[in-house]
């Protein structure tokens, strides 16, 4: 750090001064007052209770599918004279 003797001095005579003139000079004027406005931002959570009500719907849908199942028959036909035929 560095020391400047001559800035403390200057200091120290200005400091003087302002005391010897208070002491000398007339009494202090009362100033009108000034307002300062200041805005704050002040934030409230709320809780909202909302009832919600859920409604399944279910829709069936049925697909009909044609499986073919296969039968056979057999007929036997005569068709001769004789009486051997079964």
């Amino acid at each position: 750090m560095f020391f400047n003797s001559n800035y403390n001095e200057q200091n120290m005579s200005v400091d003087n001064q302002n005391i010897m003139m208070d002491n000398n000079c007339n009494p202090s004027v009362c100033e009108c007052p000034q307002e300062r406005c200041q805005t704050r931002e002040i934030h409230h959570c709320i809780e909202h209770i909302i009832p919600i009500n859920t409604k399944i719907i279910n829709h069936h849908i049925y697909h009909h599918i044609y499986k073919p199942v296969y039968t056979c028959s057999e007929e036997n036909i005569c068709s001769s004279d004789s009486t051997c035929c079964m």
